[in-house]
């Protein structure tokens, strides 16, 4: 095979597989703010006040998290640790933005038929709904809770694009 076409095959096969893997310890450290006292203590002043603090901070404690995994496959080897690392930091940075966006401007979440992060704190959802950028884990592990939510507040928010949220 190609050297070239092989060299990009493994960043491409491992961009996805860190893309995914981000999201599911996502989900899992989620879940688990919410049973551990010690963990979810700043989590439970993030659902007192139901807000994100802007896509940038939110991005800067996704990468503060995780750094260290980000870098592990480069000890594989220079093309598996860029797409791991490639696929990771793509998903810190839709994560960051897809939080701050279920906060601000959950209509905008195109991309799930219903946005979970948003429902789980409108609701008070402490056991369903723990994505917060995709809801595929919630289906896989039967937390996903459907409820109607466009409600009046959320029919009658003033129209904004896609990028108009808190960044800082």
């Amino acid at each position: 095979m190609n050297p070239f076409l092989l060299s990009s095959f493994r960043v491409i096969i491992c961009f996805a597989i860190a893309f995914i893997l981000a999201s599911l310890v996502e989900y899992w450290l989620h879940r688990l703010m919410h049973v551990s006292r010690r963990i979810g203590e700043r989590h439970r002043d993030h659902h007192r006040r139901n807000e994100g603090q802007g896509v940038v901070w939110e991005f800067r404690d996704y990468i503060r998290g995780s750094f260290i995994v980000m870098c592990l496959m480069f000890f594989y080897s220079v093309d598996a640790g860029t797409g791991w690392f490639l696929g990771a930091l793509t998903y810190a940075a839709f994560s960051a933005y897809a939080h701050q966006l279920q906060h601000e401007n959950p209509t905008k979440c195109f991309w799930m038929k219903m946005p979970v992060h948003y429902v789980h704190h409108k609701y008070g959802m402490w056991e369903h709904n723990f994505g917060l950028a995709v809801d595929w884990w919630d289906h896989i592990f039967g937390t996903y809770k459907s409820v109607e939510w466009l409600t009046e507040k959320e029919l009658n928010q003033p129209e904004r694009g896609y990028l108009q949220l808190k960044w800082w």
